[in-house]
């Protein structure tokens, strides 16, 4: 029987990785960065654009495709692929940690989430099969079991059921996922702060085989130390021939950390976000585009970048796009941010494969501001 997801090791550098993993819709290079494509679109791009700057997967938001336009609509446009225009792969999440967050419209109980939309206030159930369901309907080449990612802080009483809870889910998603030839299940390992759990919830979620595993509930809101502890707790107890997932980091430094410690696959809005707020990821650290400074600087963006904004604009008319509210603004930043973040990565794979990953961490790092 085929595989949905195959994935090869190619290169070590201490724990950080260099490899790569084939789905239906093609090979994708690890480490990699994916960017985040909510309602069937990364926020400002073209997939022209997405393909251009060297992305080789997106995801999808199983939460707001189902509320909008609806899941079965996407699967009589003959999936997420051709109803986006996007011939890549793409990974989608189960929909939980939207579902999450939302506070007090929704209730966890055994059977799921009831919610209420945030778009019309609707009420909506996801069991652990629905989300499986709709993924199904959405045809991306990896679907995310649905898990419950614990807020934090969180106290051990509250961790440990939630924890137990997402591993009895992941087995009702095991048994509802049948497309097993076309899309790839990840698991995802809960636990919050707390070592002894996520050793539990990794041993339950490994013993299951699936094509790959996904590190939840980092990235909340934990210090940066902390998250960085944790991380190396949980990368230690996932299988070095499957790729692991840390969810929902996207600052370049959290990136490296994630890279050192052998994580291969990483997403977040963060790029696309601060775009549209003005806000710009260069070799120098930083940039807010809104300052005054920049009224009369027509140098590039990143005197150092190479993507379609660097080559073609500067920073002072960056600005008065910004200061005048238009949208090409928010495209050209947006288009800057990704391919830098994408490039950042794809540095990292060769200086893996040339055994300098730390090199150039500590040569980013002091570029970037951080040391």
């Amino acid at each position: 029987m085929a595989k949905a997801l195959t994935f090869t090791l190619k290169a070590t550098d201490g724990k950080a990785r260099r490899g790569e993993f084939t789905t239906p819709h093609g090979t994708v290079q690890t480490p990699v960065f994916m960017p985040v494509g909510t309602a069937g679109t990364v926020k400002a791009m073209r997939p022209e654009e997405v393909k251009e700057l060297g992305a080789e997967i997106i995801l999808g938001n199983t939460y707001h495709l189902y509320l909008r336009p609806g899941h079965e609509i996407v699967r009589e446009a003959g999936g997420l692929h051709k109803f986006m225009n996007w011939d890549r792969p793409i990974l989608t999440d189960s929909g939980g940690f939207q579902v999450f967050s939302l506070g007090e419209m929704r209730k966890i109980t055994e059977e799921g989430v009831q919610f209420r939309s945030h778009i019309d206030g609707s009420s909506h159930m996801l069991s652990p099969e629905k989300p499986i369901e709709i993924q199904t309907a959405l045809g991306s080449d990896i679907m995310m079991a649905f898990d419950e990612c614990a807020p934090y802080p969180a106290d051990r009483a509250y961790v440990e059921p939630s924890m137990e809870r997402t591993t009895r889910w992941l087995e009702r998603c095991v048994e509802a996922h049948k497309n097993t030839e076309k899309q790839a299940l990840f698991g995802i390992m809960q636990g919050g702060m707390y070592p002894d759990l996520r050793k539990r919830s990794a041993e339950a979620i490994v013993d299951m085989d699936l094509p790959g595993y996904a590190v939840g509930g980092l990235s909340v809101g934990e210090p940066k130390e902390l998250m960085c502890e944790v991380m190396d707790t949980c990368v230690d107890l996932l299988p070095e021939d499957k790729p692991r997932y840390m969810m929902g980091i996207g600052t370049p430094d959290y990136l490296f950390e994630a890279v050192e410690r052998g994580i291969d696959m990483f997403d977040c809005v963060l790029p696309t976000r601060i775009a549209r707020n003005g806000t710009a990821l260069t070799s120098f650290g930083q940039v807010n585009i809104k300052n005054a400074k920049f009224e009369r600087d027509f140098g590039p963006l990143d005197p150092e970048c190479d993507c379609y904004t660097c080559r073609n604009y500067s920073r002072a008319y960056l600005r008065h796009l910004f200061k005048s509210g238009e949208i090409l603004s928010s495209m050209l930043l947006s288009n800057h941010n990704l391919h830098f973040l994408v490039k950042t990565v794809h540095r990292m794979r060769t200086a893996i494969e040339e055994g300098r990953f730390m090199e150039y961490k500590e040569e980013f790092y002091r570029k970037y501001g951080y040391l």
